[in-house]
């Protein structure tokens, strides 16, 4: 199961890329925290990429899940480097035994302390690549077109990523 964070839903529905998440078999779960910050507050501000995350909800292809205040929840959300949204993806997959999805180095390291698995944009794209579910050179499209919408992305992993994808080639 994976537990996603704001970031990769954002930049995946910046270059209308939600859709190759169907391709994973395991549950796709949006913690309401994050679902309110993604969708309700990018609806008022009018962020296209908002109506795609909201669509995808509605497709089913990703479910929005309710982060019971727990004490794993309260401890993370007492960290204040952490916004309450990181702390309910790091809950919700501990709680769930499933893997946080989220870009945000802090947030990946609190998850390693905690025992908790995470992954990040570049790893779904990867993913859906190996699997067949995109081509290489559609890979390469979204990984280029998220970095040109503001993805941060530093040049090294941009430079291992453009490898792993011609492995695949």
């Amino acid at each position: 199961m994976y537990v996603f964070d704001a970031t990769p839903l954002i930049y995946l529905a910046t270059v209308d890329r939600l859709g190759m998440l169907t391709e994973f078999e395991d549950d796709r779960l949006v913690p309401e925290r994050v679902y309110d910050e993604v969708v309700t507050v990018g609806l008022d501000a009018g962020h296209a990429d908002a109506r795609r995350v909201e669509r995808a909800v509605e497709d089913d292809v990703l479910t929005v899940a309710t982060v019971e205040r727990t004490e794993p929840f309260e401890r993370l959300a007492a960290n204040d480097s952490l916004s309450e949204a990181d702390a309910a993806v790091l809950a919700l997959a501990a709680a769930r035994d499933g893997t946080g999805v989220m870009d945000e180095q802090y947030g990946r390291d609190v998850a390693a302390a905690e025992g908790i698995e995470t992954r990040g944009t570049a790893y779904l794209v990867l993913r859906s690549l190996k699997r067949g579910a995109i081509t290489a050179e559609a890979a390469r499209e979204t990984i280029d077109a998220m970095v040109d919408a503001g993805w941060y992305c530093a040049p090294d992993l941009y430079a291992k990523l453009l490898r792993r994808i011609e492995d695949f080639a």
